[in-house]
C-alpha cells in the first residue's frame, strides 16, 4: 500500500471509531432526549414571552378603543349641540 492509501484507511478507521464511541456515549445533539428537553424548555420560554406580549397588545388595543369611543361620543355631543342652536 502506498502512503495515500494508508492515510485513507486511517481516516476511515478514525471516523468509524468516533461514530461508535459517540453512539455508545449517547450523543446529546438535536435528536437526543436532552436536546429535545432543551428545545421544549426554549419553546416554553418563547411561548411565555409571546403570551405576555399578546396580553400587553390587548391592553393597548383596549385603550385605543376607549379613546376612539370617547372621541366619537364627544363629537356626537358637539354636533347635537350645534343642531340644537
Amino acid at each position: 500500500m502506498t502512503g495515500s492509501q494508508v492515510m485513507v484507511v486511517l481516516i476511515v478507521a478514525i471516523v468509524m471509531f468516533a461514530s461508535i464511541f459517540k453512539s455508545k456515549q449517547g450523543h446529546q445533539g438535536r435528536g437526543s432526549r436532552r436536546g429535545r428537553e432543551a428545545a421544549l424548555h426554549n419553546d416554553g420560554a418563547e411561548n411565555a414571552r409571546l403570551q405576555a406580549e399578546v396580553a400587553e397588545l390587548k391592553k393597548r388595543l383596549a385603550v385605543l378603543e376607549r379613546i376612539t369611543v370617547e372621541k366619537e361620543s364627544s363629537l356626537e355631543r358637539q354636533i347635537e349641540a350645534l343642531r340644537d342652536k
